[in-house]
């Protein structure tokens, strides 16, 4: 079972996060990447591409950063 979109009542079931990139985000320091895959995590809502894994604990919420993410993320920052 797997979900593709941002699901409120799945999301208070996540055991497990994972953070997958893009081909469209190309170069981002090791700093960047971190900031930016703990705010979508922190805010699963705003991720574009997220879906939700079934695994025996739970669920695990898989987050593809796009380069929009990133670029939100960032004018929310300013």
């Amino acid at each position: 079972m797997a979900l593709d979109k941002f699901d409120p009542r799945t999301d208070q079931l996540v055991m497990e996060v994972r953070t997958l990139w893009d081909s469209s985000v190309g170069d981002l320091s090791a700093e960047d990447r971190e900031w930016v895959a703990s705010s979508l995590h922190e805010n699963p809502s705003l991720a574009t591409n997220i879906s939700y894994e079934r695994s025996h604990t739970g669920f695990v919420r898989v987050i593809k950063v796009t380069l929009e993410d990133i670029q939100r993320l960032y004018l929310s920052r300013s």
